[in-house]
């Protein structure tokens, strides 16, 4: 595994929606994030395995924020908040070593007006894969549950 980057923000909502609030320590299960209730995972999609988990990059929002967008960590959605990877280049399929959890990359997280309070004139078409990629949050399976503390590694597997 090659390490790409560093877990800088974990994030929950035990009632659903944004913002997601910080944790220090989480229990990654093969459902999703202990402690995370996310009702379009759970209810609209059944369970979803290939979204269990949203990631997204600290280098983005910071981008963002330059661009006058008011978008903070854990506003977007996002479960993990990761630096130092090399987000252009996510693709499907990918599997990331968080922690001791390991995820696969399912897609690109379509945005949706939940998160538009994140952005000016609720803009969350932003970050929309489809009109510019590199720029998505992103979901993925868990593929192996383990624990994720705020500094952990990111590795990817170069297998």
């Amino acid at each position: 595994m090659i390490r790409m980057a560093t877990i800088v923000s974990i994030n929950v909502s035990e009632l659903g929606g944004v913002p997601k609030l910080p944790l220090e320590t989480a229990i990654v299960k093969f459902e999703g994030v202990e402690g995370d209730h996310n009702r379009f995972r759970m209810e609209r999609k059944n369970g979803d395995p290939g979204r269990a988990v949203c990631i997204f990059s600290m280098e983005r929002i910071l981008q963002l924020q330059k661009e006058g967008h008011p978008i903070e960590v854990g506003t977007a959605g996002e479960n993990f908040t990761i630096e130092g990877m090399d987000w252009p280049k996510l693709e499907v399929g990918m599997t990331i070593r968080l922690g001791s959890a390991v995820i696969r990359l399912s897609e690109p997280c379509a945005p949706c007006s939940k998160i538009g309070k994140s952005f000016v004139e609720n803009n969350f078409s932003r970050v929309d894969h489809n009109k510019r990629e590199g720029w998505s949050r992103w979901s993925a399976s868990v593929i192996e549950e383990g624990s994720v503390s705020v500094g952990d590694a990111v590795y990817l597997d170069d297998s």
